[in-house]
């Protein structure tokens, strides 16, 4: 397909990209982008990640379970960070976004509670490869839009750089890294990863590209089969393209099962690196196009604080508090529902994490326990030296 397409591409008397449909998207923290849509004949708006590092398409359980959608078993399996998993399907359905029918399209079942609960956002499934494939795709993270284009001759953005990925059904660039060594590695284009980059942990043990020195901490990450403990920390420079990023927060995973193709593939580059840029994504020509935005030099969020935190029932629960953390040190046990944050009483997730981000700031947080209120300060840590 793509071979066909990028001679076509080539040739003069082929038609310009089609303009199709704009709409805007909704932005999580770490960068992550969400869709809204509607499946099929149902009237209902519901949320779907977007997300290159999928190789399709796919539906949370609940939310196939609450359409009564028909389930087809199959032999498949689906592999990605946490696990593999035995797939079903639901095939032969459509999308309707705005000013755009995604047709024919067959979907994956999976459970993506845990993502719901840490994004404080329902999470109807996430939309990978099977849409990419068909459209030139534009993220515009300034005004929060996306645009999707019939595949033809597109005119790219002057200035910004172009990468070419290869392919499977997950895009794969090349880009400079360095700490104690220099490295040109391969990585997977990941926006729905909500994280700067991520290692396997073999590459960092064969390699010993990061200091034995460095400060590491312990941290979770949400991944097909549930919660993964990683650890955290960061690197000296990393390039995209011509642009440079110091002390990068990067986590490190230990792939038991190899779902990232290591050593072939390093790690990945995640959406919170990705959205310091406006991206045109060219499936069909194997071409994307970075043009840096208005948050090229935000910083990065080096700040922990040792606490795992989800929306359960409509509350925001710490489920985990790590020993030695400034959370356990401020006085945090499991169990504890957090009602504000300084005096923002939203009870939003997106806010609360927004709040304390910012390494060595101290912030007031309300919490309930055990019915009773209760007034803690928490330091909030750094994971730099």
């Amino acid at each position: 397909m793509f071979l066909c397409t990028r001679l076509l591409a080539q040739d003069t008397d082929y038609p310009p990209a089609k303009l199709l449909t704009s709409f805007k998207f909704e932005q999580l923290t770490g960068g992550i982008v969400i869709l809204h849509a509607s499946l099929d004949q149902f009237g209902d708006t519901i949320n779907f990640i977007l997300d290159t590092g999928s190789g399709g398409i796919s539906l949370d359980t609940l939310t196939a379970a609450y359409y009564k959608l028909k389930l087809e078993a199959s032999e498949r399996t689906v592999r990605g960070i946490g696990g593999v998993k035995q797939l079903h399907y639901y095939r032969g359905g459509t999308l309707h976004f705005k000013g755009l029918d995604v047709e024919k399209l067959d979907f994956h079942i999976n459970d993506y509670e845990i993502l719901s609960e840490v994004y404080g956002l329902r999470v109807d499934g996430i939309i990978g490869y099977s849409f990419f494939r068909r459209y030139i795709v534009t993220l515009d993270y300034d005004k929060q839009m996306i645009s999707v284009y019939a595949p033809g001759k597109y005119k790219y953005p002057k200035g910004g750089t172009f990468l070419k990925p290869t392919f499977a059904s997950i895009p794969i660039t090349k880009h400079e890294v360095s700490d104690e060594r220099s490295y040109l590695l391969n990585f997977y284009f990941d926006t729905g990863a909500g994280m700067c980059m991520l290692f396997t942990d073999q590459f960092i043990k064969d390699s010993n590209f990061i200091s034995k020195k460095r400060k590491m901490v312990s941290t979770q990450v949400e991944g097909l089969i549930g919660k993964i403990g990683m650890r955290l920390t960061t690197i000296k420079r990393m390039k995209i393209g011509p642009y440079k990023f110091s002390r990068v927060p990067v986590h490190i995973y230990d792939d038991s099962l190899n779902v990232l193709s290591y050593p072939y593939i390093s790690g990945l580059m995640g959406s919170d690196l990705l959205r310091r840029f406006n991206l045109v994504i060219n499936y069909p020509e194997q071409i994307f196009h970075l043009s840096p935005n208005t948050h090229l030099k935000d910083p990065f969020d080096y700040s922990y604080t040792g606490m795992n935190y989800y929306f359960i029932e409509g509350k925001i629960v710490i489920t985990e508090v790590q020993q030695g953390s400034p959370a356990e040190k401020a006085g945090f046990i499991p169990g504890d529902i957090i009602f504000g944050v300084e005096n923002n009483f939203s009870n939003s997730i997106q806010q609360y994490k927004a709040l304390m981000q910012t390494a060595g700031e101290k912030v007031r947080v309300l919490i309930f326990r055990n019915n009773q209120p209760q007034l803690i300060e928490l330091k909030i840590g750094s994971i730099l030296k």
